[in-house]
């Protein structure tokens, strides 16, 4: 089986991965697999659980409705990334799901969602971006799931900021225009992107960013773009300067 089999079906399991280990799938997964792939008995797909890496494995039906799968040989260890924690103000439905999707395919760490002044989103749903996620890894071959923090209040989470972690923080008014220069003074290792609302940063919020001693200020270019094409506009030139897509 090629290292990466992108004909071949991808499901997600929580149970721990070895040679012999049997997973049993949850209703919706029975559904998916033998409703909505309709796969017979022996039919082999490819699992993993964002920690042990990718396994080939057997279906094995049970009743009219059950099913469980056998992990049979290991197809791909478990892979890393870059260490990039993606904090952003959430968004309204659709255009999360899009943008956590895309962050996860960009391959960040983790997922931060902070409420400022002027988010939209009143509630977040934490469990349908963990299904975002999911669903973006299965599709993309992904092999780690990014954590989903809670979401927190600005305020609070730059209160508590590790400073060995620089911050990037996109803004429109940067004084260097040219973003790759900008994140060239950054140091290799662990790094945040700051994304903000549609409404931008309420001034003391902006302030405040700007004052913080770890914040690093890129422009996004001469246009204004939306919350979700920000986000994967900053996360590529991060993982093109400061992440895995460097000699790659």
């Amino acid at each position: 089986m090629a290292i990466h089999d992108f004909n071949a079906q991808r499901l997600f399991v929580q149970q721990p991965l070895h040679g012999g280990a049997l997973i049993r799938c949850s209703d919706d997964q029975a559904n998916y697999l033998r409703n909505v792939l309709r796969l017979a008995a022996g039919a082999e797909i490819l699992i993993f659980n964002g920690s042990d890496g990718e396994w080939r494995a057997k279906l094995h039906l049970e009743g009219k409705r059950g099913c469980s799968l056998e992990a049979i040989e290991q197809v791909r260890p478990q892979e890393g990334g870059p260490d990039i924690d993606y904090l952003f103000a959430p968004l309204k439905r659709a255009r999360l799901d899009y943008m956590v999707q895309k962050a996860t395919e960009l391959g960040v760490a983790r997922l931060r969602p902070v409420l400022t002044r002027h988010t939209i989103a009143e509630r977040v749903n934490v469990e349908r971006m963990r299904s975002n996620v999911i669903e973006a890894a299965e599709q993309c071959g992904i092999l780690r799931i990014p954590e989903i923090a809670e979401p927190e209040k600005l305020d609070r989470v730059l209160d508590r900021w590790d400073a060995a972690r620089p911050l990037v923080f996109c803004d429109e008014r940067a004084d260097v225009r040219d973003p790759i220069t900008a994140l060239r003074s950054v140091s290799q290792g662990p790094v945040a992107v700051i994304i903000g609302p549609e409404g931008g940063f309420a001034p003391e919020e902006r302030e405040r960013l700007l004052a913080l001693p770890f914040t690093v200020r890129i422009s996004l270019g001469p246009r204004i773009m939306r919350a979700d094409t920000a986000a994967v506009a900053a996360l590529a030139l991060v993982n093109a300067v400061l992440g895995d897509w460097r000699g790659a």
